[in-house]
């Protein structure tokens, strides 16, 4: 198998969640969105996921835009997209979504070796204190590594 290579990230997805449990998954996709995926056009910003009743994992609103040089049989961009996951992880994460205030998140998704791979991550909302001090706790350590407080 090849390396990885990033097609997009959810950069706000670690500043308003909790990151907890990491789960990597494939995705059904259509021709025309591989052919996008492959020029790294992707905005997963407003992305989501859920499982429905019949224990399929599903995201939604993550945007790949027509293919360029498509024809009629372009996709929709906004599509809601089958994720493949494990039956085994799927019922890991139905435990904890039960839970209160647990989300399943997207956070990246990129090629490993010819595969399209998505990263989700199980989290939890952040109060907006919680992001004040997080982001406090940042800028001391970038000036740390900066040497500005010695």
């Amino acid at each position: 198998m090849g390396g990885i290579k990033i097609i997009a990230k959810n950069k706000r997805a670690s500043y308003d969640y909790a990151l907890q449990d990491q789960y990597e998954a494939g995705i059904v996709l259509q021709g025309t969105e591989v052919k996008t995926l492959r020029g790294a056009k992707c905005s997963m910003n407003e992305a989501y996921c859920t499982i429905d009743k019949n224990n399929e994992a599903w995201i939604h609103n993550m945007t790949i835009p027509h293919y360029e040089f498509g024809t009629y049989a372009n996709h929709n961009e906004t599509r809601k997209r089958k994720l493949l996951l494990h039956m085994e992880e799927i019922t890991q994460i139905q435990k904890a979504l039960a839970t209160k205030g647990q989300t399943l998140i997207p956070t990246k998704i990129y090629f490993k070796g010819s595969y399209i791979k998505v990263e989700i991550y199980l989290g939890k909302g952040k109060k907006l204190h919680d992001k004040r001090e997080a982001s406090a706790k940042k800028d001391i350590e970038r000036k740390l590594r900066q040497g500005k407080y010695d």
